[in-house]
């Protein structure tokens, strides 16, 4: 084992048994990056909520009218239906909405709510090392989860435009009430700890076929209205997030996955799930041990960029059936 594969012991491993490997090295599980002040770490789980429960946005019934409420459904319609959004369409690059990765629309406590988000920023973030503020953490979103560089626009939204002050606005509309830079209950995704088998690939695609293959497709492509609305995302290939977004780490999509898949079964609010732990950790290795668009910090090659960018629990430049994972897709 070289220095490098000391550093991050996946590295050199080439061979079908990867998932079995993977099951005795992958790390410590945590569903979430961050969160504090001065220095990007594991975040500690969201405390459990206690007798007051979660925080309860208002309704979308009470949003106020005039300039402000317009701004917050602008917001609001830019999160659910980004592709779209006059605005905010053009800077999607694959297909996916906001609220793929935050269901009820950002609102549903363990499904990443906004609520949650809005008042642990600014904050410093190890993924670009700088204090990032609320506008450029919704700039990284589109970067890397919505694929922004090949987008009509090429790139994200530019900083203090409309379509970011809109979002902005429906995420402070959403956290009325609730206080300023707390780990809330129901911030974040769930902890789901790493089950001591790891993860399996193998063993995620027959999960994938017998409990998400019916909304997202037996390859992945999700499912699409005739006017091109769509109706369930794309998980891999060209329509799906790039390799650079958190939810290509296996241990940040199984924790999506645990609570909020699938969709309709599961319950967030309630932490009610359909998989066990080991299935929700075997599928997210699954769904992403196929291409995807590549990482935005390319460095030129996929050593390099594995090297920089991809220490963690994820399959970038790992060979997965005969193929080394990175070339990107689209």
């Amino acid at each position: 084992m070289t220095a490098k594969d000391s550093k991050h012991p996946l590295r050199g491993i080439r061979s079908p048994l990867l998932p079995a490997v993977l099951a005795l090295f992958v790390l410590s599980v945590n569903a979430q990056v961050d969160e504090t002040l001065t220095e990007q770490v594991e975040l500690e789980p969201a405390p459990e909520a206690g007798a007051e429960g979660y925080h309860q946005p208002p309704s979308l019934d009470d949003i106020p009218e005039g300039p402000f409420g317009d701004s917050v459904r602008s917001g609001w319609e830019a999160f659910v239906n980004t592709r779209q959004h006059p605005e905010a369409k053009r800077f999607v690059g694959n297909k996916q909405n906001c609220g793929n990765c935050h269901l009820a629309g950002g609102l549903a406590a363990n499904s990443a709510p906004m609520w949650g988000a809005w008042g642990i920023y600014p904050k410093y973030r190890g993924k670009n090392d700088h204090v990032n503020t609320m506008d450029e953490r919704i700039r990284g979103c589109f970067t890397y989860s919505m694929n922004a560089n090949s987008s009509e626009a090429g790139g994200p939204p530019e900083p203090d435009s409309q379509v970011l002050k809109d979002l902005q606005t429906f995420f402070f509309w959403s956290a009325q009430g609730a206080p300023i830079g707390k780990n809330l209950p129901g911030r974040g995704y769930a902890a789901v700890p790493e089950p001591q088998n790891g993860s399996s690939v193998s063993r995620g695609e027959e999960v994938y076929q017998n409990q998400c293959s019916i909304c997202h497709g037996s390859d992945g492509s999700g499912k699409f209205a005739d006017d091109g609305r769509q109706i369930f995302p794309p998980l891999w290939g060209a329509g799906a997030y790039n390799w650079g977004a958190g939810m290509h780490r296996i241990n940040t999509a199984a924790a999506f996955i645990k609570y909020n898949m699938p969709l309709g079964k599961a319950s967030p609010v309630e932490k009610e799930a359909v998989l066990t732990d080991q299935q929700a950790w075997d599928v997210a290795a699954y769904i992403n041990s196929h291409e995807r668009p590549q990482d935005p910090r390319w460095e030129g090659n996929k050593a390099s960029t594995d090297e920089k960018w991809h220490t963690h629990q994820c399959l970038y430049n790992e060979t997965v059936r005969g193929h080394t994972l990175g070339d990107g897709a689209g």
